[in-house]
């Protein structure tokens, strides 16, 4: 990776040192200094990390990749985001281990049921492929979940999206690391933002643990930590950060072969390419930026996983962590420009990250390149807080977000 030590501009010249600075190394960070040299030519970009190239968040999730969102915006964004995850292996010629296995949501009570259906219906409304299965299909496509009927939550159902699936997250954050340096970016490593430099109102450099970046543009990708930078430029954003748990289990044959979500009972669950169990839960309800969470979340995650999958009931936990989501009021992101002059805003998936990150990149690269928001990104500005144009998605993961 590219690494110039005269990157720092310490001269208060007015010219940028970089067109645009990104701040977060992560992958809606990567892709978005990818696809700015891509789609647009603008080369002259700098990626800063506070630590490492995708050390935060994209260390931290649990892989699972999919488009059957309820709303037509979010549905059109996420959509968008997994035609370009079904190419991005070639394109960035890397091996992402996207695995199209199939995502499972069950639905354990009529309420489910109705949603379910609900939601089918509108991805085909909107061209996502859906489909509905009653439990005996369930039982058919993944023979482990538990649809007895004396199950503590029956399965009455689910919805089903067979191109939904997994992908390997440091493969697709080299990957895309890779192809951004191939332009020319500059990925900066161990550079903490301590602040910007404004002037009436405009950005106009970045304050770093090592020294000034003057920046044309300044791009915030920081998921977990964005209300914090925007403050330091005097920005109050609508998010509130939280952590969000996930666990591994050791290593196992083979014997998930789909992705297995459930709203009801808080737990989502898959198996990664070496055979570990990937189950992610609820969010802490409390705000923190610590990358651990409450023991009693993991410990409702367990018996929630075991109820759906007594298979697992002898299997060993091999560790725990969490991530930090930026969670906006109606769960679902901010993308766009900001009321200080050339900062602008990439936050608030709460649990929609990493599925979207190529295609959070493509339209975060298109609205900084043309200083307007991308017709995919439009919806998701921060007007939609004050005139009240909100996009609900609550309930659209597994997890109480």
């Amino acid at each position: 990776m590219t690494h110039h030590p005269d990157f720092l501009w310490r001269d208060p010249d007015p010219r940028p040192a970089y067109d645009v600075v990104i701040v977060g190394g992560g992958g809606h960070g990567l892709a978005t200094a990818y696809y700015l040299a891509r789609n647009h030519g603008i080369t002259n970009v700098a990626v800063l990390e506070r630590g490492w190239l995708a050390g935060g968040n994209m260390a931290r999730n649990t892989t699972i990749i999919r488009s059957n969102y309820l709303w037509d915006e979010s549905a059109a964004i996420y959509e968008h985001s997994l035609k370009l995850w079904e190419g991005l292996s070639a394109e960035l010629d890397y091996d992402l281990s996207f695995s199209r296995r199939g995502v499972l949501n069950l639905a354990h009570h009529l309420g489910d049921v109705r949603e379910g259906r609900r939601r089918v219906n509108a991805n085909l409304l909107n061209g996502v492929d859906a489909e509905w299965l009653d439990a005996d299909e369930v039982r058919k496509f993944c023979p482990i979940v538990n649809v007895s009927e004396r199950a503590r939550h029956p399965v009455l159902g689910a919805t089903l999206q067979r191109r939904g699936g997994i992908a390997k997250h440091d493969h697709v954050a080299w990957a895309l690391a890779r192809g951004a340096d191939a332009y020319g970016v500059d990925l900066i490593q161990g550079c903490e933002v301590t602040g910007f430099e404004l002037r009436k109102n405009r950005v106009v450099a970045v304050r770093t643990s090592r020294g000034r970046i003057a920046a044309g543009k300044v791009a915030l990708a920081a998921a977990g930590h964005t209300s914090v930078l925007a403050a330091q430029a005097g920005l109050r954003l609508p998010l509130q950060s939280h952590p969000l748990q996930a666990l591994v289990s050791e290593l196992l044959e083979p014997v998930l072969n789909c992705v297995v979500m459930s709203n009801a009972v808080h737990v989502y669950v898959s198996q990664a390419h070496k055979g570990e169990l990937v189950m992610g839960a609820s969010i802490d309800a409390y705000n923190s930026y610590g990358q651990r969470g409450g023991v009693h979340v993991i410990e409702a995650q367990m018996a929630a996983a075991l109820e759906l999958f007594p298979i697992f009931s002898r299997v060993r936990v091999l560790r725990t962590w969490a991530g930090v989501v930026d969670v906006s009021p109606d769960a679902s992101p901010i993308i766009g420009r900001t009321p200080v002059e050339n900062l602008y805003l990439n936050a608030g998936w709460g649990t929609g990250g990493f599925k979207a990150t190529p295609g959070a990149g493509w339209v975060y690269a298109h609205t900084l390149a043309h200083e307007r928001p991308h017709p995919l990104a439009e919806p998701f500005g921060l007007e939609r807080f004050s005139t009240g144009a909100l996009i609900d998605e609550h309930g659209a993961a597994a997890v109480a977000h």
